[in-house]
């Protein structure tokens, strides 16, 4: 996806626990203290009565929806139905035009936008930076030293099955490790929404496998709350505990399905199992209904609970940090700036010959 790169992020450091072996991300500090507690703020995405227009294009009409706290929740619809504008409405890069936008309580663009961290498709690695460099990058914008980063960094490498590659440039990774670097830079920023637009959707269909287990695991272990965009019915159901079905455009929701399988087992186990089984097809069944807006909006009616989804064409960017990516913008395209939700300046952007930067 073409585009130019920018980063945004507040002022701060990485604080770590560390239980044997394994550093465990526990928390941000910056100037003003500590980072707030989670119990201090509504432990909830929210979205009531959402629209968003295009023009003559209405993007997603209505729309309601609540995610609770290290909850996943997986949008699958036709294409152009508005799923990636729902990422740029939670995130704060966009805004609707009726309804409301909450994010554990914040509804301002930028309070969202430092409460999120949005995961592309591509990976968008620096090609002049290590792996480790580039898992430090969300870091470093908030300030914290190159050394100091990289030291609080590199123990995550084994974790995230990297061990051994810290020093070697993207172009020596395989697809799945390059997307294992993207998910650890959006992950060490320490956000707890995480929004992921479609993030294996460049892979081919055994690294995309092996992608998804590992994705699985690491969230299992270190919950997020996390709205995964995807075309893969059985990505959806694999990584989400919830799938949202969307109509046609105008996105509205056809079908919310409550995702409960079965614990331990292989994958192939797991597929073949008789409640993953049924699980997809009612998944398939409801986006076959979805394809047509009149049989759509009878199925919406009918759902169990509303939620929501949005526009193919606002965003799909990858988050460093806080720090986003715009569609319209290329990948090598740089910058360490404020974050908006730190009342900073604006992000530059850079030209696509900027020079790298050296690396320590």
């Amino acid at each position: 996806m073409p585009g130019s790169f920018s980063e945004r992020s507040a002022v701060g450091g990485q604080r770590t626990d560390h239980d044997g072996d394994s550093p465990r991300i526990v928390g941000l500090t910056n100037d003003m203290g500590p980072a707030r507690e989670p119990a201090q703020e509504p432990a909830q995405i929210r979205l009531v009565g959402v629209s968003r227009r295009f023009g003559d294009v209405v993007a997603v009409e209505r729309v309601d929806l609540t995610i609770p706290r290290h909850r996943r929740l997986a949008v699958v619809g036709p294409s152009g139905c508005g799923k990636s504008t729902l990422l740029g409405l939670i995130s704060g890069l966009d805004e609707p035009d009726a309804g409301i936008v909450e994010v554990f309580g914040a509804t301002a663009p930028g309070d969202r936008l430092g409460r999120c961290a949005l995961m592309p498709q591509r990976d968008l690695l620096l090609p002049w930076r290590s792996a480790l460099a580039n898992a430090t990058v969300s870091l470093e914008n908030r300030g914290m030293s190159r050394r100091a980063a990289r030291a609080t960094v590199r123990p995550l490498f084994a974790r995230f099955g990297l061990a051994g590659f810290e020093d070697h440039r993207p172009a020596q990774l395989s697809g799945g490790m390059r997307q294992r670097v993207a998910f650890l830079r959006t992950f060490v920023a320490g956000k707890d929404v995480l929004l992921l637009d479609e993030p294996f959707g460049a892979l081919d269909a055994i690294t995309r496998a092996e992608a998804r287990d590992w994705l699985r695991a690491a969230l299992d272990a270190e919950p997020r709350t996390v709205v995964l965009v995807t075309h893969d019915v059985e990505e959806a159901l694999l990584l989400g505990h919830e799938v949202v079905v969307l109509t046609g455009r105008p996105g509205r929701v056809a079908a919310r399905i409550p995702v409960e399988l079965p614990a331990g087992g292989s994958r192939r186990e797991l597929l073949a199992s008789a409640e993953f089984v049924r699980l997809r097809d009612r998944v398939l069944a409801a986006l076959e209904g979805s394809q047509a807006p009149a049989t759509a909006t009878a199925t919406a009616s009918s759902a169990t609970a509303s939620s929501g989804a949005a526009s193919s064409g606002v965003v799909a960017s990858n988050v460093v940090g806080s720090d986003m990516v715009g569609s319209d913008m290329v990948a090598s395209n740089a910058v360490a700036s404020n974050a908006v939700a730190s009342g900073g300046p604006r992000p530059a952007l850079v030209s696509p010959v900027a020079e790298p930067a050296a690396e320590d």
